[in-house]
């Protein structure tokens, strides 16, 4: 069924005068869009507001976690972003290759082309090109950080995926409890006491997207890092983890928000710790926390 809808989706842009139909805000979202073609995991699903929402559209790219290895563009992790709608933001969920399919960095150029794709279609979509966020959480958070400290980093794009002549660049991140660093996983969860220390194996899922055990690849782990593209003219970055969280390290945050402030002016870079919160959950997703959230994205993108 899933490769069935592709197919069909396929079959629409292809249809479509100018690459992809308009949609009118407030519609049914349109689904299994192609952003590329060398995978069928390469599609998104595009989410506008209400009638009556300004136009053009401020864009929040959605990317889901799963260890890198699982989740989908309309499970239930996209639920709290399409809180965005309500304030007139579309949201562009997508789906990327999974380490079952592709090594790292084929999941962050799938993310980048997803950019350039939203950007390329921007004009008949009612779409904002200059103004974009990503909003990731696991796995989709690393990508999302990774995304905003590597705006023209050729080494992590593809520009052969399509619209190339696009920028990948965003202007907002919002990271939550991403994995950032994988080489000092371990360590923090010995230090911490709240997890397993099991993410230096070739079977972890950071080994499996690297393809080779963590401790004998630390340049693949600086690539993959993070905290090694920021710079100067990095976008704001809100990040959000929770105190208890046993998949992910909460200092995984914390290192993270300390690099980008000694590059970043103070205001740039917002770290909220949710106390007690585990991996996600309901803390995550109350109205104030939202609000929080979409808040930032406000003074980020509609400045």
């Amino acid at each position: 069924m899933r490769m069935r809808s592709w197919f069909l989706a396929a079959l629409l842009v292809a249809a479509a005068p100018f690459g992809v139909r308009a949609q009118q805000p407030g519609a049914a979202p349109l689904k299994d869009i192609p952003y590329a073609t060398s995978s069928p995991a390469q599609r998104l699903d595009l989410h506008l507001p209400p009638a009556g929402a300004a136009k053009p559209f401020p864009v929040i790219v959605q990317i889901h976690g799963g260890a890198f290895a699982g989740g989908d563009k309309a499970d239930s992790q996209l639920r709290p972003v399409l809180a965005a709608l309500a304030r007139g933001y579309a949201v562009v969920a997508i789906n990327y290759r999974l380490s079952g399919e592709a090594r790292f960095p084929a999941q962050i150029q799938d993310v980048k082309a997803a950019i350039r794709w939203v950007r390329a279609n921007a004009a008949r979509l009612g779409l904002d090109p200059a103004r974009i966020a990503v909003w990731g959480n696991s796995a989709g958070g690393h990508l999302a950080a990774l995304a905003g400290t590597s705006g023209g980093v050729a080494a992590l794009d593809d520009p052969g995926l399509g619209n190339a002549d696009q920028p990948s660049s965003v202007q907002a991140v919002v990271d939550w409890y991403g994995p950032i660093d994988f080489l000092q996983m371990d360590p923090q969860y010995r230090a911490s006491g709240l997890g397993r220390p099991d993410h230096s194996a070739a079977t972890s899922p950071e080994g499996r997207l690297l393809g080779v055990a963590r401790a004998d690849a630390r340049d693949r782990v600086a690539a993959a890092n993070p905290e090694t593209y920021i710079s100067a003219d990095d976008p704001p970055f809100q990040i959000q983890h929770g105190t208890r969280d046993p998949l992910v390290p909460t200092q995984q945050s914390e290192h993270l928000a300390a690099a980008l402030r000694r590059v970043l002016p103070p205001e740039r870079v917002t770290l909220q710790l949710l106390e007690g919160a585990g991996h996600g959950g309901p803390a995550f997703e109350t109205p104030a926390n939202l609000a929080l959230v979409l808040d930032f994205l406000d003074r980020a993108l509609r400045r």
